[in-house]
């Protein structure tokens, strides 16, 4: 029953089962360490070569598949010590030198982070590239632009996929700023207090490649707001890769018919043959409920520690790993089908056939007459209604009926179009095909020749 016991404590207490993908940060945060002690003479050289060589062996040896992570030592990093003692013997005492396992553990957590970010701004900007592909293909098809799932006016198609641009530029940025506050070297903290060594933290933040060094050791070692920015960052880009997911299922369907999308990112139905089911864009917005809730799990683990270190911290990082993988899949495979996707511009223009979108650009037109625009918006609902109940387009209306509404109708009533009013919206961020031809070069610009690598 002890046995129990001790073997229900200790797989309890362990993270080697998910803490062990930091191997890599570990090792090479240890090598780096190793090389200040030698530079400082707090170890001797010949020590120092000792344990890196054993180190870069270990490596290997875990690349290979040939070591066997042991549940009883916890971590990655005593499991990866022990295996340095069975190498290299008593001289692995000395990589502890200076250093915690509060501090390493936040260091290789840091390193980890900033490999990734780094990858998840790349993949932004791919999936961005494919945003702008598509809209310059399509840049003057004009579509319903839509509020509450109404048809609102009229838009060009490549202005609604350039939204999707500046929300996905904005999500880049936040990650670029958590990149910077993941930029702090944390080593040389010690379990809460600093060292007594006489150890070079700038020499280790040149050797891993951090531009800063923490300001306190205190701070240094109980800090995950690192994790939390990048996880807040990553619940909003998974929130709008959900609304693209949503946007593509819709249009996608046979009620809309929209677009189509490959059937590489479709799956068929087990009874109903005709079926192809937008699974991949399903997913995406099942997803991100996963990305909210490791956000959550985060705040709630760090919001009433006392400082410094406690063991609650351990749960940083399942989450975090978590929701890496899934915004890098979900970056790929959108960026993967956004390519395929192909527009059906005879479905949209007929989605059009009603012209009661233009109903605003009527009402802009009593305006520049003279009316003040409460009264001409009046003035379009009773048309509108008119419009509608005879089943019938504002161009169908006769001039006198026009006048019916308001004697500032005139012939040139009929001169307003779709084309007349997306190219009205002539201003900046508006709809206008001049517009949308600066915010495509706009777009290029910001992606830096990202684009067909």
């Amino acid at each position: 029953m002890l046995r129990d016991k001790k073997d229900l404590v200790r797989n309890y207490i362990a993270s080697i089962p998910f803490d062990w993908r930091l191997y890599r940060q570990d090792i090479r945060g240890s090598i780096a360490h190793v090389k200040m002690l030698s530079k400082q003479g707090i170890i001797a050289d010949s020590d120092a070569k000792t344990i890196i060589d054993g180190l870069s062996s270990i490596r290997q040896e875990i690349e290979q598949g040939k070591l066997q992570f042991r549940t009883e030592l916890e971590d990655i990093h005593m499991n990866i010590e022990a295996r340095l003692f069975e190498k290299v013997g008593d001289v692995a005492g000395k990589l502890h030198t200076a250093r915690s396992r509060n501090d390493q553990v936040v260091l290789d957590l840091r390193l980890f982070l900033k490999e990734e970010t780094l990858k998840t701004i790349n993949e932004i900007a791919l999936l961005q590239c494919s945003l702008v592909e598509l809209a310059e293909a399509n840049k003057l098809v004009i579509m319903p632009g839509y509020t509450h799932l109404q048809q609102a006016q009229p838009i060009l198609l490549a202005h609604h996929f350039l939204a999707y641009f500046d929300m996905f530029q904005r999500d880049k940025e936040r990650f670029h700023h958590s990149l910077k506050h993941t930029d702090v070297l944390p080593l040389g903290s010690g379990a809460l207090a600093g060292v007594s060594y006489p150890i070079d933290r700038q020499f280790i933040a040149q050797e891993l490649g951090f531009s800063q060094v923490s300001t306190n050791s205190i701070d240094a070692v109980s800090d995950r707001d690192f994790v939390v920015e990048y996880q807040a960052a990553a619940a909003l880009i998974m929130m709008h890769l959900s609304r693209l997911a949503e946007e593509i299922v819709l249009w996608s369907s046979a009620e809309f018919g929209f677009i189509e999308i490959d059937a590489s990112y479709t799956t068929g139905s087990s009874i109903m043959p005709q079926k192809k089911n937008p699974d991949v864009a399903e997913l995406a917005r099942g997803k991100t409920g996963r990305v909210y809730g490791n956000l959550i799990a985060i705040l709630t683990t760090m919001k009433a520690l006392p400082l410094a270190y406690n063991r609650d911290m351990q749960e940083d990082k399942e989450g975090l790993f978590d929701t890496v993988g899934t915004v890098y899949s979900s970056l790929k495979i959108f960026a993967g089908m956004v390519k395929t996707i192909k527009v059906n511009v005879k479905r949209i223009h007929d989605a059009m056939k009603r012209d009661y979108i233009l109903a605003t650009d009527l009402a802009d037109y009593l305006v520049k007459k003279g009316l003040p625009f409460r009264e001409a918006h009046n003035v379009m609902r009773k048309l509108s209604e008119c419009a509608i109940i005879s089943d019938r387009n504002f161009r169908e209306i006769s001039l006198d009926e026009y006048h019916s509404f308001s004697p500032l109708f005139d012939q040139d009533v009929y001169d307003i179009t779709l084309e007349s009013s997306v190219a009205a919206r002539n201003i900046a961020g508006g709809t206008s095909p001049q517009q949308v031809e600066a915010a495509l070069t706009r777009a290029r610009k910001l992606l830096e020749n990202k684009c067909g690598k």
